[in-house]
Parts: structure tokens; C-alpha cells; sequence
């Protein structure tokens, strides 16, 4: 059988890998504090023909070139960019983005850490300071029900004031956390990643410190996804799995070819 039948389709498994890629990009174009994925791919295998740098004759001539015949491609990876998305102004005071490196440290109920850029929080029955979900912040900060005006400043200080006191009081110190390789972070969904081997031991700081961004306090991180950008990945992806279908039609035809030989 022809080697094109199976390389062309290991070009049309990449290629819908990568359009899978592109539509989940597209599909949070919305997500708050999203990272654009991008597929990175590697050629397979090579068998060789004629090898390179062996004898051609018993007088010492050698191949210069030789002739390798590829096998296809495979999908290497999907990185996260992490790039900085846009910060959009919403006035909600528990509104927190981060503007620079670092992560949302979240508790989830198996008692494990998660990590998130999306800083839309809100506050519990009891006063915590919690995500969408309802899971915890932490540093585990409470403010009183009572709790007027809740500023949070770059360095992550968060305070609030009481009916009839002009004085602050501080509820809490925000902490950021880093990670040596963020593209080593595991996806869990709901805008939360874990830690893995790959990404190393968590780093945890204060916001405004060395190796840590600031937090912005009213706004929220949009997603880095570019629509147009996204659009014209899409377009080349199909047509690169169009071109591997035909290199299939073409392989086919010429077997077809072979077989009414006479």
C-alpha cells in the first residue's frame, strides 16, 4: 500500500487536532482571564532509502545525500500563551485582575489548591471572599456583614470601613502565586488549573513584589483571545486538512490504477 495513504492521514488527525484547538480558543473569546492554546506539531519517523554517508562503491565514494521518505506528523503539544488580555473596568469592588505574573490562589473542597487568573469574586454568607463556585480565596479573607466601602490596593491590602467609623479596618493581605513553567499547569475547567511535576513548586508572594504583578481593583482580565487572528488560523487549518483528504484521493486513484493493470 502507499505510504501517502497513511501520511496524509496523520496530516488530517493534526490538522483536526489544531481546529479543535482554534474552536476552543473562539469559544472563550468571552472567558475571563482566558489564555489562548496553540498546537505545536513534530514530524514523525523517517525510513530510510538510500542512507546517508554510506559506501557507493568499494572506492571510498560515500552518499552526500541519501533519500529519507517521512512517515506524517504528530501532535507535540497545545502551549498556553500567556499572554496579558485586556483589562476591562467593571466598578464592582470584588472585581480583581491581575496587571503582570501571577495566579488567584483558590482552595477547592477536596482541600487542594487551585490556581486562577479570574479574579470576579464575591463574598459567602459568612463573609469569605470566594470565587463564582463559592470556593474560598486565600488567603482565607472575612469582612464583617456589616462592611462598608471594601477597597483592595496594588499590593493586595484589602480593607473596608464600618457605618458611622472613618478609620479602615484591614480584612486581609491578598497573596499572587507563580509557578517556574506555567505551561506545566494541568486545565481543570472553570477557570482553574493545578500543579503538576512540570510546573513546579508553587511560589507565593505579595502583589508588587519582585517577580509578582499588582492588582487592579474594579476590573477584571479579559480574554487573550484575537477573533481575527483566530479566524485566519482557522481558515489555513482547513485547508491544510483539505489538501491532506486530496493527497488521500490522489493515493487512492493511483492504486485503483494498479489494480486494473492487466
Amino acid at each position: 500500500m502507499l505510504r501517502s495513504l497513511d501520511i496524509a492521514s496523520t496530516g488530517m488527525q493534526a490538522q483536526s487536532t489544531n481546529v479543535d484547538t482554534i474552536s476552543h480558543n473562539i469559544a472563550n473569546m468571552t472567558t475571563t482571564g482566558y489564555k489562548r492554546r496553540r498546537a505545536e506539531f513534530q514530524d514523525l519517523m523517517y525510513q530510510d532509502l538510500r542512507r546517508v554517508g554510506t559506501m557507493s562503491s568499494d572506492t571510498g565514494y560515500r552518499v552526500p545525500a541519501g533519500a529519507q521518505v517521512g512517515l506524517g506528523v504528530r501532535t507535540a503539544a497545545i502551549y498556553r500563551i500567556n499572554e496579558q488580555g485586556s483589562l476591562r473596568q467593571t466598578g464592582n469592588a470584588l472585581d480583581l485582575a491581575v496587571e503582570g505574573r501571577g495566579y488567584f490562589r483558590i482552595l477547592l473542597p477536596s482541600g487542594q489548591y487551585a490556581y486562577t487568573r479570574d479574579g470576579t469574586f464575591s463574598l459567602s454568607q459568612d463573609g469569605t471572599i470566594v470565587t463564582a463556585d463559592g470556593y474560598p480565596v486565600t488567603p482565607n479573607i472575612s469582612v464583617p456583614n456589616n462592611a462598608e466601602n471594601i477597597t483592595v490596593d496594588q499590593t493586595g491590602q484589602v480593607q473596608y470601613t464600618l457605618s458611622g467609623q472613618a478609620n479602615a479596618q484591614v480584612a486581609g493581605q491578598l497573596q499572587l502565586t507563580n509557578f517556574q513553567n506555567e505551561n506545566g499547569l494541568a486545565a481543570m475547567g472553570q477557570n482553574l488549573f493545578t500543579e503538576t511535576t512540570s510546573s513546579g513548586d508553587p511560589i507565593n508572594g505579595n502583589p508588587t513584589s519582585t517577580g509578582f504583578g499588582d492588582i487592579r481593583q474594579g476590573f477584571v482580565e479579559e480574554s487573550a483571545v484575537n477573533a481575527v487572528n483566530e479566524i485566519t488560523n482557522l481558515i489555513t487549518a482547513q485547508r491544510a486538512y483539505e489538501m491532506n483528504s486530496k493527497a488521500i484521493t490522489a493515493s487512492d486513484e493511483m492504486l485503483q490504477t494498479l489494480t486494473n493493470l492487466k
